[in-house]
């Protein structure tokens, strides 16, 4: 069982949900999508794996998203997976793939349903 957790260091709950798995006995292989930025095709799988739309994939307390104007909702969800393309940071965390299930880890406990 290969485990994957799309993980920023820098956020709480992201260390938290990798805590988590870790407690458990997992050693998930983590993504740092920040440094190493996810392609459309990518999101568009972990969209699949969720179960959600671009929408609600978005960090809408970012600046960039404010920035963007990502709130209008006449944008396109393809419209909306670029902007997440080009500013990784505009991806809730952190995200948990289990095969072809994935969870976002808030709260960190969600990710045990796939596990």
């Amino acid at each position: 069982m290969t485990i994957q957790i799309w993980h920023n260091p820098r956020c709480s709950k992201s260390r938290e949900t990798l805590s988590l798995l870790e407690g458990t006995g997992i050693t998930p292989t983590v993504y740092l999508y920040l440094d190493k930025q996810p392609n459309a095709s990518q999101i568009c799988d972990i969209l699949a794996k969720l179960g959600i739309t671009p929408r609600e994939l978005l960090r809408n307390s970012e600046a960039a998203y404010k920035e963007q104007n990502l709130k209008d909702k006449t944008l396109s969800d393809e419209y909306l997976i670029n902007a997440m393309v080009n500013q990784p940071k505009l991806i809730q965390r952190p995200i948990v793939i289990n095969g072809n299930q994935a969870r976002l880890g808030r709260p960190p406990e969600s990710v045990l349903e796939i596990l």
